[in-house]
């Protein structure tokens, strides 16, 4: 039965948009956490610290952070692959263009599969960066995010990679999530305009959230 349901194009538009809510949830936490930088180093680096603790004396040291980064990679690979798979289908559908050109669809229609490739690719340099210091500028230090954050917004390149994904994220969480309702069934005529309007609110605040850091230690105010 899960076969059958995945093989489907239902099955696979739910699997996006389950995988989509779950992540976009992460964002909205994962903002908030990253705006605790404008408190100060302390600050920052216990909730840092915090996350590493979450559970215990239940949970082992980091176990709960482990169980978040399994579920958020197993729902990357789902939302990729799923998305990936229906686009196949589509082209499979339609191998040649329409003779009469469709109605022009939004920007940030027009860009979803490149917004995806995006944030794919900047996930991989974002834990390269700060998760394992592999590429990070100015010398990772473990366990001082505050500062690690610093070198990586002090770079012309840092911000500008950030700043890239950022404005990418807010595209496809506009159209993403407007998408995620009507696969779920929510959207309807009465509810799409509150819908599309809480789209844009979300991923003006998440876009805004996280430029905000960038933002902060190119003027100073986090140094």
């Amino acid at each position: 039965m899960a076969r059958t349901v995945w093989d489907s194009t239902v099955g696979k538009k739910t699997v996006m948009a389950v995988s989509g809510l779950i992540m976009l949830l992460y964002l909205v936490v994962h903002m908030i956490g990253n705006l605790k930088i404008f408190f100060g180093p302390g600050e920052f680096n216990h909730y840092a610290h915090w996350l590493r603790t979450v559970g215990e004396p239940f949970m082992h040291y980091e176990w709960t952070l482990w169980i978040i980064r399994v579920v958020l990679v197993a729902a990357v690979v789902a939302h990729a692959t799923s998305a990936y798979q229906l686009s196949r289908r589509d082209l499979r559908a339609r191998p040649s263009k329409y003779v009469h050109k469709k109605a022009r669809a939004s920007y940030a229609t027009r860009t979803m599969r490149w917004g995806g490739i995006i944030l794919g690719l900047f996930i991989v340099w974002h834990v390269l960066d700060l998760t394992t210091g592999t590429v990070h500028s100015g010398g990772f230090q473990p366990g001082h995010p505050y500062q690690n954050v610093v070198d990586t917004f002090s770079t012309w390149y840092g911000n500008v990679i950030y700043i890239v994904a950022m404005l990418a994220l807010g595209l496809h969480i506009r159209h993403g999530f407007w998408s995620a309702a009507q696969t779920l069934g929510v959207g309807n005529r009465t509810r799409d305009r509150a819908l599309k309007t809480v789209a844009g609110v979300l991923a003006l605040l998440l876009t805004a959230g996280f430029l905000a850091v960038p933002v902060g230690v190119m003027t100073g105010v986090v140094s």
